[in-house]
């Protein structure tokens, strides 16, 4: 999984810096100026996150300001991980593919106990960490998860359940998330409802493209409520 997150990462490196070097030996005349410089330019100017680099990047609509935070966020993990072994909290949003982390985790645990992969689930509960430093201990199946965010709806700390948004809050971001695969015909839910969980705020189709998985959230008012609400998860926003 490393490995392949790795790879990922290097080929995103490579092509900025490749790029950029281009970028300025054709603004100087050294090179002839090529429709995809003048787009990179562009993009560099206008403050957008160019074209090139965007399809070696996990999807985001950040602008290119935000993005570099966000890519610099990236590497810390990313030296974590290879510094320290995998993380106590993984920040799911910084992953090239998160899909292929989560199947990993169902696989794994398949593994371990003998389980059907094709009867098996993942089942999530919000938890009263907010910050990964809280977390001490890593889960014997499954993993915690920071840095998603949830619309539609807020959450109460205190309470553990879905509440309405407080005014003029359209984006809160969740406390750490803890998912674990479970046989799917021993998982019973009382007071929760599934929501789904996009990679970014543009939701896309009711087909499902963008979306990731469900996540199951502790609620006290029917799930029509929050189904009228729009709630749902989301790995990136757009700041």
């Amino acid at each position: 999984m490393l490995v392949q997150e790795l790879e990922r990462w290097e080929k995103l490196n490579i092509r900025m810096s490749k790029s950029l070097s281009l970028l300025k030996k054709a603004l100087v005349g050294e090179i002839a100026m090529s429709n995809d410089l003048d787009g990179l330019g562009s993009n560099l100017f206008n403050g957008e996150l160019p074209t090139m680099w965007r399809k070696l990047t996990p999807q985001t609509d950040k602008k290119l300001g935000s993005w570099m935070t966000f890519h610099g966020k990236r590497h810390v993990q990313y030296k974590a991980w290879v510094d320290s072994g995998e993380p106590l909290v993984m920040w799911l949003s910084g992953l090239s593919i998160p899909e292929t982390y989560t199947a990993a985790l169902v696989q794994t645990t398949c593994r371990r106990y003998n389980w059907p992969l094709d009867k098996t689930t993942l089942y999530t509960k919000v938890t009263r960490f907010t910050q990964a430093s809280q977390v001490t201990e890593r889960l014997t199946d499954g993993c915690y998860i920071v840095g998603l965010y949830i619309e539609g709806a807020a959450w109460n700390v205190e309470e553990q359940c879905l509440i309405r948004q407080p005014p003029k809050v359209l984006v809160q971001e969740l406390p750490i998330l803890q998912i674990v695969p479970v046989e799917a015909n021993k998982l019973k839910l009382h007071g929760t409802i599934r929501v789904p969980l996009y990679i970014t705020q543009q939701r896309r189709n009711a087909m499902g493209v963008g979306m990731m998985m469900e996540a199951d959230l502790d609620t006290r008012e029917h799930s029509s409520h929050w189904v009228l609400q729009g709630v749902c998860l989301v790995l990136n926003t757009d700041s």
